[in-house]
């Protein structure tokens, strides 16, 4: 079965109307000397999701594997043997996430201008060697420098491939993709336990403990993986190899008829970067996506801490970690499914932002083991969809190749900054409930949910201005629009200047 599916079209006089993410092309055919009559659509997807997903997806696991087995680790004695406080481990988790923040908009320019197979390679085997080096440290400073590099290497993977992936899919394609990419980190939170588990047996072999053989394997198993990395990563569409002519642009020209209108290629401007730092959308989907991705970190990062403190030894905790992910990755698989489907990403969001209050409620207020393992199902199943659905939701409502990812750079980044504060909200004195903790967790969720109410809302009211007309732009030789939208040779011309501010593109809501 393939993952594709076919959007509806609507049209409104010369001017092609985009609803909920689908839309019909007008104007231009990108290689118009290209006969394409011959290629089957569904099978040349299958092809690229074949080329695309799996690897990357793994990929992806290794990385969520990496940032996390911190918390595994923790459980066998890694404060007690490099003689760190509470604090300082906490610092540690915190240094990560500021220099990963602060290296997303730079990776994703830089990603733009080289071909992925190259630059997402050498970042994995740049973060796998720092990861190894974390199982060789002997004290604090020499942890808090490995996790201060291992983010700034580990930046470029998420924002990286949620860009590179939306070059390749039409907009009600994206969201099942980007899910299958992120139910990744779920399989990483389930395998990360089983994981530590087994590795924990070779506590002793060659002189080193439990814990620094986590980071040892695990970094030499992505080293490995970045190296091959360069031979299996296809780059974007336009010049990839795996594809012939007529292939790719099959692929282009159905991108171009999802108002994808940069799809054949755009050159880098400032101004595609300016749009996205100054657009009240990226700075609105930052404040959603914040409320998702700290409670998501504060998750990953304390779920085994949570599950010991209700009486668990370290292996048992890290077992019983691994249902939880199980049905966190389901929910994020269906969740994609469903949204491409059927639209109203923001509803969605609604929804599983909902159930992940109610679990952090049940836990702020429970005070029996069982009854909070089951709050921790709900609220795994309420965070983890949001993810990939918040990804979709914004990329889906940017246009233009440069400004989307910058945009989605901005928008991953605001959020990964935010597991800085989640690194320092689980204090060791607050066990085994975690007051604190929760209640923060909470206040975010919260957030994350007035800020989907409003976006939603904006976008729905930009829908109906642009119904009504009052976006129309003057069009040489066309009757109508407005000066103050701007004057233009051409349609064509529109969409390319204006990408999604263009009169005829409807936000996907």
């Amino acid at each position: 079965m393939t993952l594709s599916s076919s959007p509806s079209i609507s049209e409104k006089g010369d001017v092609v109307h985009v609803e909920d993410g689908k839309a019909a092309p007008e104007g231009g055919l990108y290689n118009p000397h290209v006969d394409v009559s011959g290629i089957d659509e569904r099978a040349l997807m299958r092809k690229v999701d074949m080329r695309t997903v799996p690897w990357l997806s793994f990929l992806y696991l290794l990385c969520f594997l990496d940032r996390t087995s911190i918390g595994n680790a923790k459980l066998y004695d890694m404060e007690a043997d490099l003689k760190i406080t509470d604090t300082q481990y906490l610092i540690c988790l915190t240094v990560f996430f500021i220099s990963y923040a602060l290296f997303e908009v730079p990776s994703n320019i830089v990603l733009k201008r080289l071909k992925p197979s190259v630059w997402l390679s050498l970042l994995m085997v740049l973060w796998g060697i720092m990861m190894t080096v974390q199982g060789l440290v002997h004290n604090y400073s020499g942890l808090l420098v490995m996790r201060w590099m291992l983010g700034a290497f580990e930046a470029g993977l998420f924002p990286g491939v949620t860009y590179y992936l939306s070059c390749w899919y039409k907009r009600s394609e994206f969201g099942i993709r980007a899910a299958i990419f992120f139910s990744a980190a779920t399989i990483s939170g389930a395998f990360g336990g089983l994981l530590a588990v087994g590795i924990a047996k070779m506590n002793g072999i060659g002189g080193k403990p439990a814990w620094a053989w986590i980071f040892i394997i695990e970094g030499l198993v992505t080293i490995a993986a970045g190296a091959v990395s360069y031979w299996i990563i296809v780059d974007f569409p336009d010049t990839a190899t795996f594809l012939s002519e007529a292939e790719r642009t099959v692929v282009i020209r159905r991108l171009q008829g999802d108002a994808q209108f940069s799809a054949a290629g755009e050159k880098m401007q400032w101004r595609h970067i300016r749009k996205a730092l100054t657009e009240w959308k990226t700075y609105l989907a930052m404040i959603v996506y914040a409320g998702v991705d700290m409670p998501l970190y504060a998750f990953a990062l304390f779920l085994p801490s949570i599950i010991s403190q209700l009486g668990y030894s370290a292996t048992k905790a890290n077992l019983l970690t691994v249902p939880v992910y199980a049905l966190a990755c389901i929910s994020t698989c269906l969740v994609g499914f469903l949204a491409d489907r059927y639209g109203n990403r923001g509803m969605y969001n609604f929804i599983l932002l909902s159930i992940a209050a109610v679990g952090y409620i049940i836990l702020i207020a429970s005070r029996n083991a069982a009854l909070s393992y089951f709050a921790v199902f709900l609220s795994a199943c309420g965070i983890y969809p949001c993810i990939p659905n918040t990804v979709a939701w914004m990329s889906n409502n940017s246009e233009g190749t440069y400004k989307r990812s910058v945009a989605l750079a901005m928008v991953i980044s605001w959020g990964n900054l935010q597991g800085a504060v989640s690194s320092n909200v689980y204090r060791a004195t607050q066990t085994p409930w975690y007051p604190l903790g929760h209640g923060l967790v909470l206040m975010y969720i919260g957030t994350g949910l007035i800020a989907t109410v409003v976006f939603r809302f904006l976008l729905k009211r930009e829908n109906a201005r642009r119904d009504r007309g009052e976006r129309d732009e003057v069009i040489e030789g066309r009757e109508g629009g407005f000066e103050v939208n701007g004057r233009f040779a051409s349609v064509e011309d529109a969409k390319r200047e204006k990408g999604d501010e263009w009169s005829g593109y409807r936000y996907t809501l």
